[in-house]
């Protein structure tokens, strides 16, 4: 029979069933962190996605009392019970509101010839497949965990894979209608089975168990708190709430300056210009192809005195035939294969015929990532380059199948996820030594911690369609609340659009309407023209059509670019929401339950949202609408501000919506933003 001793230890306690060691602390305000290990010690360098010092918890009381511990911090209390079964005793563990004695979440009573809700199988050495069951309430409503593509606001029911991939962003924590926040603080893949009948956590292949329980009156107050213990996001350059212009892809300097030069003499504001792939001489040699960029410097010093910053695209991928593939292959520098080739993917890639191997550079590697940065600084640095696209990050692999990489942390299943957050703080770090304050990193993927580094994840190559567009509005909420404040997406989306399609316009319009309400406003594509070159929208070294504002045609320039001055007359407004992120952790947009929590309609509506606590935004999300019901939510009284109409709390009202108008409510008080938005109209009709 197995035994089981419950201690207490520098303010932790320490839980121990056979050969399970169990270690839980108090952290914050609000939170309890568990960690599990079959292991002789716990692994003190596995990825974390908390503050490497985060907050301690000096008002938490602990106490033991022969086999059952009490762990208290503010609202939040652990029970541990040793739990006589038939196989030997269990450490059985439930969280609870303190106040109320409420259960929020309680480790599922496993079979009586099961010896515990965590199970560890082993797969030798130091990892192990491990799971830890909940029990369920059937009743109870999931948010967060990233940002899927599942079409789901609420996660109950779903089954979701804890693996990077493009358009799948794995930030795993979860935020539960019954009143507790879960941080699941294990960068290993797996998944999360969100069932009627159980709530299951699965790890392929790692050396522990860790999650953070976070307690909190309100939505906000949890997700806050959770912001205090995994970082908020920094001060958001000015710059960055304008206009972003980007596309596949500008193919040379000249082309380059003339897209600057087009929106400067249209007298478009533009704040950003990206330079997407294949701009480079070959992949992993970091640095502009000198034929078609002869003079970065004075090209990014142009579009600089236009008041237009500069991205440019990077990708983790090193050519086999790049001048640094033997330095860095040789020193370790590249993400190692457990069998087979070293390459991991073939892909195109500029300057080279037909598919070519790709390998990683290590991102968890401190060297390779000094190196790695050495080559950004000499290769984009110091020609004036703002900031970075980080893009296939996840790191994309061909297959996806993490447990045939070796990192120079560890195996591949066991730390997959924390790829991006490592590549992210290499980044922050050097461009902070730098002294550039203004830079800003664009990523495809992202993990628990991204949101402390000035990134903004946006979610990948989405397809071009209305069904499209309603998932990233959920992806997009999704991501706020799990804690990623800084979020765009491709408007149109990416792959498919036709510029000369009427319908894919209408899709355009209505996806630019509704990314002027977020927290980036960036207009991407691989876009297509029927009456054009067959090549565009088709193959990747080519490119794709244009995909400026005068791109598709008179009638949707001229509505594009009436919402590109809303988003001019809006920056104020955004940027008080910046700072409300980088204070409070609370993200510009958000769904409504989390302003609205006393609402119960609030907790159910997933394509309407709020930007701000000022506004809702209910895009359309149907070809062809022209309305739409939207809820106006208990708390405040709301009005729409085409027509001046009132809207009373807690009642629907049908908001026209001709193709040139997003249906708005603002809250009846703000009275400066009505009149921004009365000066935009006046604008308007004086442009027409």
């Amino acid at each position: 029979m197995s035994s089981a001793a419950l201690v207490a230890s520098e303010g932790k306690l320490l839980g121990r069933i056979g050969t399970e060691q169990l270690e839980i602390e108090p952290l914050g305000d609000l939170a309890i962190r568990v960690r599990a290990t079959q292991n002789s010690a716990f692994d003190a360098q596995l990825p974390s996605g908390l503050l490497d010092s985060p907050p301690a918890a000096p008002a938490a009381r602990l106490t033991i009392a022969g086999e059952r511990a009490t762990l208290v911090n503010g609202g939040l209390t652990l029970s541990v019970v040793v739990t006589q079964r038939l196989l030997g005793p269990s450490l059985d563990l439930t969280f609870r509101e303190t106040e109320s004695g409420r259960i929020l979440l309680q480790e599922a009573a496993p079979h009586l010839l099961y010896p515990t809700a965590r199970e560890h199988v082993p797969l030798g050495g130091a990892l192990w497949r491990i799971q830890t069951t909940f029990a369920a309430d059937p009743e109870e409503q999931f948010f967060g965990l990233g940002q899927h593509q599942n079409g789901r606001l609420n996660q109950k029911g779903c089954v979701i894979d804890l693996v990077q991939k493009n358009t799948e962003v794995v930030v795993p924590f979860l935020l539960s209608s019954r009143g507790y926040g879960l941080m699941w603080n294990a960068p290993g893949v797996g998944r999360v089975e969100l069932a009627h009948n159980q709530t299951r956590w699965v790890l392929d292949g790692a050396p522990q168990l860790d999650y953070l329980v976070i307690g909190g009156a309100t939505p906000a107050a949890i997700l806050s708190e959770f912001g205090r213990l995994s970082g908020r996001p920094p001060a958001m350059p000015d710059w960055a709430t304008g206009f972003w212009q980007s596309k596949l892809r500008y193919r040379s300097q000249e082309e380059v300056l003339e897209v600057a030069r087009e929106y400067a003499e249209r007298k478009l504001p533009l704040a950003c210009l990206v330079i997407d792939f294949f701009h480079w001489s070959k992949a992993g040699e970091w640095q502009f192809d000198a034929a078609a960029f002869p003079d970065p410097a004075a090209m990014i010093e142009e579009l600089e005195a236009l008041g237009i910053k500069t991205l440019v695209s990077v990708w983790p991928t090193v050519n086999a035939n790049a001048s640094t593939f033997e330095t860095m292959r040789d020193r370790g520098f590249l993400v190692r294969n457990t069998r087979g080739v070293e390459a991991q993917k073939l892909f195109v890639d500029a300057n080279s015929d037909g598919l070519v191997p790709l390998s990683l550079y290590d991102s968890t590697h401190p060297d390779a990532a000094a190196f790695h940065w050495e080559r950004i600084k000499a290769g984009y640095l110091r020609h004036g380059v703002t900031g970075f696209w980080l893009d296939a990050n996840e790191p994309e692999v061909y297959p996806t199948l993490p447990d045939g990489l070796l990192f120079h942390a560890g195996e591949g299943r066991a730390l997959f996820n924390a790829y991006p957050l490592a590549q992210h703080r290499n980044y922050a770090e050097q461009l902070q030594r730098e002294g550039r304050e203004d830079a800003i990193l664009l990523s495809r993927s992202g993990w628990l911690g991204s949101q402390r580094y000035p990134v903004v994840i946006w979610s990948g190559d989405v397809h071009s369609d209305f069904a499209a567009l309603e998932r990233q509005i959920k992806a997009g909420l999704s991501m706020a609340l799990s804690g990623i404040s800084w979020w765009t997406s491709d408007i149109g989306g990416f792959i498919k659009g036709d510029i000369r399609d009427a319908s894919f316009r209408e899709l355009l319009i209505r996806w630019f309407q509704f990314a002027v309400f977020c927290p980036i406003l960036r207009l991407h594509g691989f876009r297509m023209d029927s009456q054009g070159d067959p090549r565009l929208g088709v193959d990747f070294l080519y490119g794709g059509a244009g995909n400026e504002i005068w791109s598709f045609g008179p009638e949707a320039e001229a509505i594009l670019s009436d919402f590109l001055w809303l988003r001019e007359t809006l920056r104020p407004y955004i940027g008080g929401l910046m700072r409300e992120a980088q204070a409070r952790g609370i993200p510009p947009m958000r769904p409504l339950l989390l302003d609205h929590p006393e609402d119960p309609l609030s907790w159910q509506l997933e394509t309407q949202y709020k930007f701000g606590g000022d506004i809702i935004v209910a895009p359309i999300i149907q070809a062809g609408s022209r309305s739409r019901a939207v809820y106006a939510p208990v708390g405040a009284d709301w009005m729409d501000p085409y027509s001046g109409r009132k809207v009373a709390a807690g009642s629907w009202v049908t908001l026209e919506a001709p193709i040139a108008q997003i249906p708005l409510l603002f809250r009846a008080e703000a009275s400066e933003l009505q009149a921004r938005f009365l000066r935009w109209q006046a604008d308007c009709d004086a442009r027409r």
